[in-house]
Order: C-alpha cells, then structure tokens, then sequence
C-alpha cells in the first residue's frame, strides 16, 4: 500500500553565470505543512532581501487566495511552485506529492 507525502524543496538560480543553489528541502505529510514550510523558506529569504525586493515576497505571505490555490493544487496531486525575483537571482520554492510505502 502507497501514501502520499510532498516533497518541497528551496533553490537559487543566478542569472549571469546560471549557477543554481540548494538551499534545503523537506518531506511531509500533508499539503498543508509543505505551503508552511515553504512560507517559512520565503519568510528567511526575504528576511535577506533589500525592502523592495521584499516587498511581493511579504504580499505572498499574506495572501489567503494564492495559499489556498496553492492547497487545492497539492491536494489534487499537481505541484505546485512560487519563484520570487531578486535583480541577479530567482529563488524556486516548489512542493510535489509523492507516493511512498506506507510503513
């Protein structure tokens, strides 16, 4: 017997030389906790943004519709993905349901 988890997962991606960074992941149980954890991954990036590169990142943190989406998405087995936009980088935040074995 199968059960599904999500995987999320963080990274950075420079612009000018394409280099791209992992900057954590995590396994769960539910969707819920993977939009958590990724809030809290957007919350420590834009704690290390300029004020304006913060800003959208802080309106997504705030922002009940797109959490929401972003729940329907992961509960019906589709991934789901926010990128924030700095000048030089992009920062992927993304969470996808796996299946394991259920132990």
């Amino acid at each position: 017997m199968l059960t599904r988890s999500y995987w999320c997962e963080a990274i950075a991606h420079t612009l000018d030389d394409g280099r791209t960074f992992w900057l954590g992941a995590h396994s769960t149980s539910s969707p819920r906790l993977a939009l958590r954890w990724l809030q809290q991954r957007a919350r420590h990036i834009s704690d290390q943004l300029d004020p304006p590169a913060a800003r959208p990142v802080l309106h997504w943190l705030d922002d009940a519709q797109a959490h929401e989406h972003a729940l329907a998405d992961l509960a019906s087995g589709t991934p789901y993905s926010h990128t924030i936009f700095e000048d030089a980088v992009r920062y992927l935040l993304t969470a996808r349901p796996t299946t394991r074995p259920r132990p």
